[in-house]
C-alpha cells in the first residue's frame, strides 16, 4: 500500500531506512537524485525525469528541457551538479543503470485520448512506488493515533482533502478538515494541538499555495508529525513534511487532473483503517442506521 524512499517518497523520520523499490526506472532514478541539493529549477528537471522515467535514456538535452520547461543549459548544468561532465555522460549512465524501451508513439490519440493515457502511466507509476508497503503503513500508524485528526488541503487539494475526511470520518473518532485559508488556519491547528493532535494529514498540489507550506510549518514548530501526499518528492512542501507520499497530477489538459492523488489518499485511508481496531464495527454500525434512515436508495 505504500511507497518508498529510493522510489519517490521522501522520509525525514528514518533517513536511514533501507530501500526497496529500486529496481524500478523510477526508482533507481530517485535514488540518484537523492543526497544533491537542487535549486528549483533542477527540481523540476528531476521530476519531470522520473515522471517519464522509461523515456529519460533516450532523449537530447534539448528534448529533456522541452519536457521539464526549461533551458537547454538548464539541463547541462543539473547534469554538472549531479557530477557529470556535462548531459551525455549522464544519459550514458542512464542507459546503464535505468534500462527501458522507449515508450510507444501517442501521435494515434487525440488530446483527450492522450491525457487520459497519462493518467494511467500515472497509476502505473504509483502501482510501482506501492510495491513496498512500509511507509504507507507507517503513514497510517502515524494519523490512526492522532485524536484529533487535522487534514489539511487548499485550493486545488481541498477536494482531496474533504473526500478523505468524508470516508475517515466513519472510520476515525475526530477528523478535521482544513480547506479554507485565511488567518484562522493557524488557530484551528492551534485548536487540534491542545485537543491532544499529534499529526496533521496535507495534501498538496500544483500550484502550491504559500499558504500551505507555511500552515505546514507552523504545524511542525508546535510538534505535530506531518505527512504529506504530494506531486511530487520535489514539491515546495517537501521541507515541511516529515513522511512525504507522492502520486503525480496529469497536465496535458488546461487544469491539472489528480486522479493519481485521490488513489494514493485511498490507500493511505486502508491503512489508516488497518490501524483502527473498531474500524469494521463503526463500518458496520453506519451501515445499520443508513438501512433504517433509507439513507440511500438501492
Amino acid at each position: 500500500m505504500s511507497v518508498d524512499r529510493s522510489g519517490g517518497v521522501a522520509d525525514r523520520t528514518a533517513p536511514g531506512e533501507p530501500s526497496g523499490a529500486t529496481d524500478s526506472p523510477a526508482g533507481r532514478l530517485q535514488a540518484l537524485f537523492e543526497g544533491h541539493r537542487l535549486t528549483p529549477t533542477q527540481r523540476r528537471i528531476a521530476h519531470s525525469m522520473v515522471r517519464r522515467a522509461a523515456d529519460v535514456p533516450f532523449l537530447s538535452s534539448v528534448e529533456l528541457a522541452e519536457l521539464a520547461g526549461v533551458s537547454q543549459p538548464s539541463v547541462t548544468r543539473f547534469a554538472v551538479a549531479l557530477g557529470f561532465d556535462g548531459y551525455p555522460a549522464l544519459r550514458k549512465h542512464l542507459r546503464e543503470v535505468v534500462p527501458a524501451e522507449p515508450a510507444a508513439e501517442a501521435g494515434a490519440f487525440n488530446e483527450y485520448q492522450q491525457a487520459v493515457e497519462a493518467e494511467i502511466e500515472n497509476l502505473r507509476h504509483l502501482a510501482e512506488l506501492l510495491a513496498d508497503p512500509r511507509p504507507v503503513q507507517k503513514a497510517g500508524r502515524i494519523l490512526a493515533a492522532s485524536r484529533p485528526l487535522p487534514v489539511l488541503g487548499l485550493r486545488a487539494a481541498a477536494s482531496q482533502a474533504y473526500g478523505f475526511c468524508y470516508f475517515a470520518a466513519k472510520v476515525h473518532p475526530d477528523v478535521r478538515l482544513l480547506d479554507e485559508g485565511g488567518t484562522m488556519i493557524q488557530d484551528r491547528v492551534d485548536a487540534a494541538v491542545r485537543a491532544g493532535a499529534s499529526a496533521l494529514l496535507c495534501f498538496a498540489l500544483p500550484r502550491h499555495p504559500r499558504e500551505v507550506v507555511d500552515t505546514l510549518a507552523y504545524a511542525k514548530d508546535l510538534g505535530l508529525t506531518t505527512v504529506t501526499v504530494a506531486d511530487s518528492a520535489f514539491a515546495p512542501v517537501a521541507k515541511h513534511s516529515d513522511l512525504l507520499l507522492p502520486a503525480a497530477v496529469g497536465t496535458g489538459l488546461a487544469f491539472d487532473t489528480a486522479c493519481a492523488p485521490m488513489l494514493l489518499g485511498r490507500v493511505l485511508l486502508e491503512a489508516v483503517c488497518d490501524d483502527l481496531p473498531d474500524a469494521q464495527a463503526r463500518l458496520e454500525e453506519f451501515d445499520t442506521k443508513a438501512a433504517a434512515r433509507g439513507l440511500f436508495v438501492e
